[in-house]
């Protein structure tokens, strides 16, 4: 059986021209474009036009593809000899289930690489004002997510530990469990006057920021009607999204 190729590719957080030289030359070359909901829709032009484009897209607690599917597409279409591109928002190995995806293409005896993306958690909070380190406010950073899968009752995240690190904590896909976040930080140590930056849209011309404290973030949420895709921050380096914020500076100049 003729065999064909996938690439798993990060197309950054949502400014088109993110994406990697490399990443852009995949989607150039792709038989089958596989991408997600969240991936700027311009990059779907850059596809040849025999190309076949799959939308396999997911929104919070709604996966119309569940994805055993997912892989499943990409496992069949590269085993039929065509280069598939799995575009992925972000990067694909950063809560993007990039790692799961290769587990099963390599499983099925299948050739696969992956060209890393911009992720949200970084270029994200660049396009906020937020550096995601800072001498003067964090030496470290830590990633996790705040979406708890439906078949673990338990919280993975070890909020205690989380609490006592000094760096910046940036949170994906913790919109929906806010409350919890902040009350978990709080209640392990973290100041309730720790500063918290929520950026939705991260990276596009409707991008929003809102800014408040672990202490009132949920209510400042709900006032600003936050909704995702959003990113959390939390940590003194949100005290400099104004300053840095230089997306709203090159709007204010070209006004």
């Amino acid at each position: 059986m003729m065999s064909g190729k996938v690439w798993l590719v990060g197309a950054g957080p949502g400014d088109i021209s993110l994406i990697t030289v490399k990443g852009l030359d995949c989607i150039k070359n792709a038989d089958v474009l596989v991408y997600d909901r969240l991936v700027n829709h311009e990059l779907l032009n850059y596809a040849p036009a025999h190309c076949e484009k799959v939308n396999v897209g997911k929104e919070s607690d709604h996966h119309p593809i569940p994805q055993i599917q997912i892989n499943q597409i990409l496992v069949e279409y590269a085993k039929q000899g065509k280069n598939v591109v799995r575009l992925k928002s972000g990067d694909p190995y950063v809560f993007g289930r990039g790692g799961e995806e290769a587990q099963e293409i390599v499983e099925q005896g299948v050739v696969f690489e992956v060209v890393p993306g911009v992720t949200s958690a970084i270029g994200g909070l660049t396009y906020a004002g937020i550096p995601v380190t800072h001498r003067d406010y964090a030496s470290s950073f830590h990633v996790v997510t705040g979406h708890l899968r439906a078949d673990k009752a338990k919280d993975p995240i070890n909020w205690q530990a989380l609490a006592q690190l000094e760096g910046t904590i940036v949170i994906l896909m913790g919109v929906s469990n806010l409350e919890h976040i902040s009350n978990e930080l709080i209640r392990y140590g973290k100041a309730a006057t720790t500063p918290v930056a929520i950026v939705m849209w991260a990276s596009r011309n409707n991008q929003r920021v809102v800014t408040g404290t672990l202490q009132n973030i949920v209510q400042v949420a709900k006032e600003q009607q936050v909704k995702p895709p959003a990113l959390i921050v939390v940590g003194e380096v949100v005290r400099l999204h104004k300053l840095l914020d230089f997306t709203q500076l090159l709007a204010e100049t070209t006004a």
